[in-house]
């Protein structure tokens, strides 16, 4: 099937075919995108920070709330992701107890098989959709890249050994990756 006979899809009809699954399904620009089950390591590391995510707004008495993947998240009319981490601080956001409607204040995509899908086209999604900070954790370089998006855009890589502040907190709560999976 050819790029011009290809079916987009929207959020609505997305729904409608797999509203009743908590299978990994995202809808990305109107295609549908199967993800396949993630490997122990990378559970390991999205639990970890979530836990400590968690810990620091029921510690701090936070507004926010922090959630693990499969959440859906409706960015626009073609687009709904399932980050794996993310963290929403405006309770408006919240369409009833079934998903996310508009962009997380803090994403975390944890590397799996597709690379360029959370270095390149997530990027694009979470920094055009409004998300305030967006972590791409890669377990095979050990490494984690920080985006802050904001006017300018800032950028910082942190090895795994390294204590990563998080921006939306103004970095009261750090986490040290390998910390999360030894």
């Amino acid at each position: 099937m050819s790029a011009e006979q290809e079916k987009l899809y929207t959020v609505d009809e997305f729904y409608e075919m797999y509203d009743e699954t908590n299978a990994r399904i995202e809808l990305i620009d109107g295609r549908v995108v199967m993800q396949t089950a993630p490997t122990l390591t990378h559970q390991t590391i999205v639990g970890g920070l979530h836990s400590e995510l968690l810990v620091f707004i029921r510690k701090n008495k936070g507004k926010c709330r922090a959630f693990v993947s499969p959440v859906d998240v409706r960015l626009d009319k073609y687009t709904n992701v399932q980050p794996d981490v993310l963290v929403v601080c405006d309770p408006s956001k919240f369409d009833g107890n079934k998903r996310i409607t508009g962009a997380p204040d803090f994403v975390v995509e944890v590397v799996s098989s597709d690379t360029l899908r959370d270095y390149r086209r997530k990027l694009t999604i979470y920094q055009k959709f409004g998300v305030r900070e967006y972590w791409i954790v890669d377990p095979d370089e050990e490494r984690t890249t920080v985006y802050l998006f904001g006017d300018p855009v800032n950028v910082g890589f942190y090895d795994f050994d390294k204590p990563v502040p998080v921006g939306i907190f103004g970095g009261e709560l750090c986490i040290t990756v390998r910390n999360l999976i030894v």
